[in-house]
């Protein structure tokens, strides 16, 4: 029998297919990232029993001297290789509790329309929400917005502080992914939404991977408009006026 620490995750409400692909996706961040990722050990539910994962246990420990710097050329190395010029994933998975489809698609624009911004936005609709003819513009300028992108990489995909830590030696490990293939700067905005990873990531973020000249103007919002949609659906109103206002945003700047 093994010994050590371990730590287990389990959700009576969850299917158990939520862990399997949170087991790929930390698989797959293994095999391509420089980072530490969690081994997943086992994983198991179903037939009234509660969906279950159990993981490696990494201690967490004070960031060394150079944690963001680890971070930022880490991540951006996950990012840009190797590259695709197909965008999705083998498989669906979650984003917090709600179904994330990752059919793969040739185009980014396309993809991230169709199975990120519109998906939310008719969740949110149908709750009450978001109903300004903002967002159907919105919606409209996607092609023209991304429509440069021609590759993408691997993404964590739910890349906030919560999910990034320093281990005991002091290096960066990152956890709860929610994985496909896509232009990095998704993973950029999402760490940019809710802060706590400072300058010197970003600046080795971008010595490694450069940052493109849109993602300032126009794509940081609205990569960031998916992720607080997901917030809309999860937690409610109180989010809707920061996703319109960066809707608002983006569809400005392509003006």
């Amino acid at each position: 029998a093994a010994a050590g620490s371990f730590f287990l995750k389990w959700n009576a409400s969850a299917p158990p297919e939520m862990f399997d692909a949170e087991a790929d996706g930390l698989e797959a961040l293994r095999d391509a990232s420089t980072l530490r990722v969690p081994i997943a050990l086992g994983r198991g539910g179903g037939d009234g029993v509660p969906g279950w994962l159990l993981l490696e246990y990494v201690s967490p420990g004070a960031p060394a001297s150079d944690y963001s710097e680890r971070l930022g050329t880490s991540l951006a190395e996950l990012h840009r290789g190797p590259v695709e010029a197909r965008f999705g994933w083998r498989r669906d998975n979650w984003i917090g509790s709600l179904p994330q489809a990752n059919d793969e698609r040739s185009s980014w624009a396309g993809f991230w329309r169709d199975l990120r911004i519109v998906p939310q936005l008719e969740l949110a609709r149908a709750k009450g929400f978001l109903h300004s003819d903002a967002m159907d513009r919105l919606v409209e300028v996607i092609p023209d917005a991304l429509g440069a992108v021609g590759d993408g990489g691997l993404l964590h995909g739910d890349l906030w502080s919560g999910n990034a830590y320093a281990t005991v030696d002091g290096a960066p490990v990152i956890i709860d992914p929610a994985v496909y293939r896509g232009d990095g700067e998704v993973d950029l905005a999402m760490t940019e939404l809710f802060g706590g990873f400072g300058g010197r990531f970003y600046d080795a973020y971008d010595s490694t991977r450069p940052i493109s000249q849109e993602y300032e103007p126009f794509k940081r919002d609205l990569y960031q408009l998916y992720y607080l949609l997901v917030h809309v659906n999860l937690f409610g109103a109180s989010y809707e006026h920061g996703s319109l206002a960066a809707a608002i945003r983006v569809v400005d700047a392509l003006r």
